[in-house]
């Protein structure tokens, strides 16, 4: 392991949009330890239909970085800025990037999805995802697990089966599958459209 990865926490990398992929091997490159979830899209063009890996977060990947050294990535070509307050990067929680790299392995379908706070709280305790928590959200098609990134206020969803979990602390699935109805949760298109209209919103850590 690189001593410039080890132990330094992960910190959200503002990108360019359509770049995330070519900056995160750039990074990798000079050293670093990145991460840029993707989802499998299926594209139709003329001749024939085309899987492509498209960014679950656009505009953001993350690295693992020492952010009292952080020219290096701020020069990186691609980079915008470090996600942070004033002259200060701010970590993204362990938890959070763990939790999302174990849905992207899973094999499951995961999606860009509204920042969810507050909902149903479940424990997953089979399937692929066991150990996971987050908030379930019941739709017409089944359940999704939602996922989180609190400092980007992002999320994403993945397609859970319902005897995977367990629901806290309404007495377990069987309570939250009573009362919950079976409306599709809308997904806000702007939500998904990049990181734009949240980049506005941040101070360069430079």
């Amino acid at each position: 392991m690189s001593l410039r990865q080890l132990q330094w926490p992960w910190f959200a990398i503002l990108a360019r949009t359509g770049r995330e992929k070519s900056t995160t091997l750039l990074l990798e490159n000079l050293g670093y330890q990145c991460f840029l979830p993707v989802s499998k899209s299926r594209r139709q063009w003329s001749d024939r239909i085309k899987e492509l890996d498209v960014p679950l977060f656009p505009g953001y990947l993350f690295c693992r970085m020492n952010p009292h050294n952080r020219l290096p990535v701020l020069q990186t070509p691609g980079v915008i800025q470090i996600v942070g307050v004033g002259k200060s990067p701010i970590p993204v929680e362990e938890e959070e990037i763990s939790a999302i790299q174990r849905a992207e392995k899973s094999g499951l379908s995961v999606m860009p999805w509204p920042y969810l706070k507050v909902g149903h709280v479940a424990r997953i305790e089979d399937g692929p995802l066991s150990g996971l928590t987050g908030i379930v959200v019941k739709i017409k098609s089944g359940l999704k697990l939602v996922l989180s990134v609190t400092l980007l206020q992002r999320s994403v969803a993945v397609e859970v089966d319902r005897h995977w979990l367990s629901v806290h602390p309404n007495g377990g699935p069987s309570a939250f599958f009573k009362d919950a109805t079976d409306s599709e949760t809308p997904v806000d298109p702007a939500h998904l459209s990049g990181a734009q209209v949240f980049a506005n919103k941040l101070v360069e850590a430079d």
